[in-house]
């Protein structure tokens, strides 16, 4: 025996009321385990969400690398990132290591 259509839909909207029914549950449930953890340690809304340019920065980022390469005609260097200059394109870099 098959289902209608109508009696499909009617089943997925009790799922979904009843799918929505448990995560409010369980978010209720969450943001008490939440408040209390932040209540037993004292914590402040700056200690869990911090703001700020140096909370998203990386640590790595904006550090400079020091050159692996130099060109012995020119002195021109390169760190061996990115795209590689012409100079040593093409060749063996372990002859232009500093």
């Amino acid at each position: 025996m098959t289902e209608s259509y109508k009696e499909l839909l009617k089943q997925r909207e009790d799922l979904e009321k009843r799918i929505n029914d448990a995560r409010r549950q369980e978010l209720s449930a969450a943001i008490a385990q939440v408040r209390g953890l932040v209540a037993e340690y004292g914590l402040t809304s700056q200690d869990v969400f911090p703001t700020g340019r140096a909370a998203r920065a990386s640590t790595t980022s904006g550090v400079k690398v020091a050159p692996k390469y130099r060109n012995p005609e020119t002195g021109e260097t390169w760190t061996g990132r990115g795209k590689a200059p012409k100079w040593i394109q093409n060749q063996d870099r372990e002859k232009f290591a500093i």
